[in-house]
């Protein structure tokens, strides 16, 4: 017979405690903990004394599942389930798993519910349910017919021809229901923080809701051999909202990043069990949705700056993907006391040291001077290769002097002044050999063993910040 049980759970991180206490002995937060009461099976039949070694186990019985050996455990690749969509198919490792959990997750507007809609319409061979806990029918059918306007001719037939059904339910064991009556392929959950289960008295959201529901769903998935999307909001933080364990449970976890003012959405694998996480994803927002790009140089480098000081053009790794970048510098007598140090797209703490070592190694005093970074087309980018297009935007702005036009550069700058080595170079090189960059400045290092004498452009090896410079502005 089921017994309820009163515990008390901790908001930030799930801690569960039998009474409560005001200070969380897990995350440290404070007033955090909530009372629930959740219904908990009788274990009158477990027998007594369970854990007390070989002597309390059954005499009789047998097990579910038989060990096996790591030869005898067949070993052929996964299927893969075609998303028709090469961004989201790279991110995922190929496609879609079956019986895989995958929790998609990024701030409000940001176009995750977008994303998936435009995707499940593309698979007209696959009966889809879409269950929503936060719009309408009518507001998902609105945006479908958005989405397939401006398609060339037959993007109505499309929408006629899918097989994707809507729901709009928020209680779990509903939602089992309908995907009973319906037998889809694939099942959408947007967004998991909507969705509740009576076993659980708390209000759909919480901890313990979020935590549950994610159970449910892993368990269905994996008995089924039914793919499931959950799509997930993040808080201000910027981690997913609900609990740690959430992440554990699903099987990929993807986030779309961006910026609201920019047409740039990045998608990344934070976590994949069925692929690698180093793949990303880009895409253009525009008005008829999300579109996949496929080279994001050529639209990262549209504009013309010959002749304009403080422009650097860089060759950079998001992932396993080369793009090129353009870095913006400017340089300005401090108006106030304090001079000001302000970077967006990359690391500021980045910005001072590689500051440092221009005022340090090279001799340039910048310590009265305010000191602007971008990185344009709001992108954020971590790849400590682009420090030296940072120190050769800095300079130019600060001589007031344009770096020549068909230059790129890759190279991580050390605290001794010293130009190290990068990953991938080839990579790197041979995007910038595509785009029709003629100069690239690339670390000696690197061109130890590396045959460059077939490539049209032309390659200058440097070893220290003074020789980039001198290479670049003479």
């Amino acid at each position: 017979m089921a017994k309820e049980k009163t515990v008390y759970v901790c908001e930030k991180c799930g801690q569960e405690s039998p009474k409560w206490v005001g200070k969380c002995p897990s995350c440290g937060a404070w007033n955090t903990f909530k009372e629930f009461r959740v219904r908990k099976e009788s274990s009158a039949s477990l027998a007594a004394g369970s854990y007390g070694g070989l002597s309390a186990l059954p005499a009789s019985g047998s097990v579910r599942v038989r060990p096996l050996a790591v030869g005898e455990i067949d070993s052929c690749a996964e299927p893969r389930l075609d998303m028709g969509d090469g961004e989201l198919n790279r991110v995922l490792g190929g496609g879609l798993v079956p019986g895989s959990l995958v929790l998609l997750g990024g701030e409000p507007g940001i176009g995750k519910s977008t994303l998936v809609l435009q995707t499940v319409l593309r698979m007209p061979q696959r009966r889809v349910l879409y269950v929503s806990g936060e719009e309408s029918a009518r507001q998902i059918k609105l945006r479908a017919d958005r989405l397939v306007s401006t398609q060339p001719a037959g993007g109505q037939d499309l929408l006629a021809s899918s097989s994707c059904m809507i729901v709009c339910e928020t209680l779990l064991e509903q939602i089992f229901l309908h995907i009973k009556n319906e037998q889809p392929g694939l099942v959408i959950i947007d967004s998991i923080q909507t969705i509740m289960t009576e076993a659980v008295d708390s209000s759909p959201g919480s901890i313990t809701q979020v935590r549950e529901c994610a159970a449910a769903l892993l368990k269905f998935a994996k008995q089924s051999n039914i793919p499931v999307i959950l799509i997930g909001h993040i808080n201000k933080e910027g981690t997913l909202a609900g609990p740690k364990v959430l992440e554990h449970i699903v099987d990929a976890v993807l986030q779309f990043e961006g910026d609201q003012h920019y047409m740039y959405r990045i998608l990344r694998s934070i976590k994949n069990r069925f692929g690698s996480t180093a793949e990303l994803g880009i895409y253009e927002m525009r008005q008829t949705g999300l579109r996949p790009v496929s080279n994001p140089s050529e639209l990262l480098l549209t504009e013309d700056h010959e002749g304009m000081s403080g422009v650097a053009i860089s060759s950079a790794i998001e992932g396993i993907r080369p793009f090129l970048i353009e870095t913006q510098a400017l340089v300005s007598t401090a108006a106030y006391g304090t001079p000001q140090r302000s970077s967006t797209g990359f690391d500021l703490r980045r910005l001072n040291m590689l500051l440092a070592v221009l005022e340090k190694r090279v001799g340039f005093k910048l310590a009265q001077k305010d000191v602007f970074l971008n990185i344009a087309g709001g992108l954020r980018v971590n790849d400590p290769a682009i420090d030296l297009s940072v120190i050769a935007a800095v300079l130019s702005s600060n001589v007031d002097t344009g770096i020549e036009s068909g230059v790129c550069m890759a190279g991580e700058v050390g605290l001794s002044g010293e130009i190290r080595p990068v990953n991938r170079i080839e990579q790197r090189i041979a995007e910038a050999e595509k785009l029709g960059f003629n100069r690239m400045i690339v670390p000696r290092s690197n061109l130890q063993g590396f045959d460059y004498k077939k490539m049209k452009i032309e390659l200058v090896p440097v070893r220290k910040v003074e020789e980039a410079l001198r290479a670049l502005f003479g």
